[in-house]
């Protein structure tokens, strides 16, 4: 059901983009993605193939916080709709969706495109075009140069790479190892995993890459088995992730494991049920079915108006970029234009959203958030520690 509303919406923001039936103001048609009633936000994300999860995850936490700025008249009178067009986690296919988007003229924004290579191909067109951008899904050092236009909401995935490798050598292990993912974000992980180790006197215990599709798992599990680390620390993402967890548990008993926050999508911890117990994973924001943060409590009653009741760090990042977005289009006027949206989000500063800070401090490279918290899965999906 929330998959045809989503196709519904873009299918009206893009008619609304194209129909030359009737004439708007001229403020409102300076614009791209604003019309007289709606603002529209693009978005290319995996909506297939092996990161299927995280377009799903942004569907329901982004299609959440819409909502609910809908329900209360939307942003200065225009609600609120969001263009996902899916790439199946193709950076060149991202980079296409992104061009059409531009090209078309269909949206405002962009919001939350998914993966480091996907990013990586689209920020200089973003940048080229300003296009303000709110939140890629990548904490990638590499992308967080002086960009103008793109807003990082989540801390990067070197503060995670540290945390995790501080943690694991703080528990007196010695031997650590890295799985990285065979693409871009992958061997800029490593990269890090690598030079954290290195600040603490150590090397890699071994150090194996492994394909996006899963094609050699049985190769990396038995490069992983042969070094006999102590810990793993799995620098991947999607649905790979679930295999080498499994495999490791199997092949390598009492091999302590450690995830990046996009390591496992919120499809893929509930799939692993037991085989998930004991995996620490960073997180780049609170813990989502724990309701102490007023933050926490808005999301979940969002999301319980869509009729969603369970509750993910995914869907819940993807709420928390909606959040910051709908805050710049707030403080950028009724008359909002691209630079007047890009103005208002360098002007954030100290927004609490209810116990989870953004701040941009008016300079770019503009990261919002350094959050950064530790999670050990139960064999239900759900954080125990």
């Amino acid at each position: 059901m929330q998959r045809r509303q989503f196709v519904l919406q873009a299918g009206r923001a893009a008619a609304l983009a194209a129909a030359p039936a009737f004439v708007l103001p001229a403020r409102a048609q300076d614009a791209p993605g604003v019309s007289a009633k709606a603002l529209s936000i693009g978005c290319s994300a995996a909506m297939s193939g092996p990161l299927l999860g995280f377009g799903t995850d942004i569907q329901l936490g982004a299609g959440a916080a819409f909502a609910q700025a809908n329900a209360r008249g939307g942003v200065h009178g225009r609600t609120l709709q969001l263009q996902m067009v899916d790439d199946a986690y193709d950076p060149e296919r991202t980079l296409a969706n992104v061009k059409q988007i531009i090209g078309q003229g269909s949206a405002l924004a962009l919001l939350s495109c998914v993966g480091t290579p996907n990013n990586t191909a689209i920020v200089p067109l973003v940048e080229e075009a300003g296009i303000p951008y709110v939140a890629p899904i990548t904490g990638a050092s590499s992308l967080r140069k002086s960009t103008r236009n793109v807003f990082h909401v989540r801390a990067s995935y070197t503060d995670e790479v540290q945390r995790l490798i501080q943690r694991l050598a703080g528990m007196g292990l010695k031997g650590i190892g890295v799985v990285y993912l065979d693409n871009g974000y992958g061997r800029e992980m490593l990269e890090d995993a690598t030079r954290a180790l290195a600040a603490l006197n150590m090397k890699p215990a071994v150090q194996v890459a492994v394909a996006t599709d899963g094609k050699n798992l049985p190769q990396v599990l038995q490069a992983v088995a042969a070094a006999r680390p102590s810990a793993v620390l799995l620098a991947t993402a999607g649905t790979v992730s679930v295999g080498l967890v499994r495999g490791i548990k199997k092949e390598s008993p009492g091999v302590l494991m450690a995830g990046l926050s996009v390591t496992l999508p919120s499809a893929s911890v509930g799939q692993l049920g037991e085989d998930g117990s004991g995996l620490a994973l960073s997180m780049i924001v609170p813990d989502p079915n724990r309701a102490k943060l007023q933050l926490v409590r808005d999301y979940q009653s969002a999301m319980r108006a869509q009729v969603k009741s369970e509750f993910s760090q995914g869907s819940l990042e993807a709420y928390v970029n909606a959040r910051v977005l709908i805050e710049g289009l707030d403080r950028a006027g009724k008359d909002v234009t691209q630079p007047k949206l890009r103005a208002a989000l360098a002007g954030i500063r100290n927004l609490d959203l209810g116990g989870f800070v953004v701040d941009y401090s008016g300079q770019a490279p503009y990261v919002g958030s350094r959050f950064i918290d530790l999670g050990v899965l139960g064999s239900t999906g759900r954080f125990i520690a």
